[in-house]
């Protein structure tokens, strides 16, 4: 957990910026956007070729939801280098961003969750007693089952906090992020 959190931290500094697009660019990744993918289908996927790293994209998705798969593809790039050089064809490929109980999956959910959003801007929205748990998701632009591996990631760090949900959330498997 607290890798995951630092790792995020590390390349908040090293890009300046929690644009995943930024970050790709940050760790000399080049973007790629592919319109051969259905939008329920591939999301992204991430691999070196040549010594070159890549993040491809479902561009058949929306703009939000590109920049969800961005910024999971980079944290698979900056955590999972040696287990994509690895892997068949040097690829890391992502159908669904939150069904997978893989831990390679869960450290790139955790790496997102806590590279996109400040703890600040968190507990700046939990404290409103208005909020409900998808509100917050709403008003950080977050995916809920995303705000679930943020609020996780902040109460293993020692936040008091309550998380109302579980990280097995499936509803990528099929659909949309939003």
């Amino acid at each position: 957990m607290e890798y995951t959190f630092s790792e995020a931290e590390k390349a908040i500094i090293k890009c300046g910026s929690r644009d995943p697009y930024e970050l790709l660019d940050s760790i000399g990744a080049v973007v790629k956007f592919s319109y051969e993918f259905m939008p329920g289908g591939l999301k992204g996927f991430s691999t070196i070729l040549n010594h070159t790293m890549y993040a491809v994209v479902n561009g058949n998705l929306d703009e939000h939801e590109r920049r969800i798969v961005a910024g999971h593809e980079a944290a698979h790039l900056i955590l999972h280098k040696k287990e994509i050089l690895l892997s068949p064809a040097n690829t890391m490929r992502d159908f669904s961003l939150w069904g997978s109980s893989g831990k390679l999956e869960h450290q790139a959910n955790r790496f997102l969750a806590d590279f996109l959003v400040s703890d600040k801007e968190v507990m700046d929205i939990v404290s409103n007693e208005d909020h409900d748990y998808f509100a917050a998701a709403n008003q950080l632009c977050l995916p809920p089952p995303l705000l679930a591996f943020k609020l996780y990631s902040m109460i293993q760090r020692g936040f008091n906090l309550r998380n109302p949900a579980d990280l097995r959330s499936g509803f990528l498997a099929s659909g949309r992020i939003r």
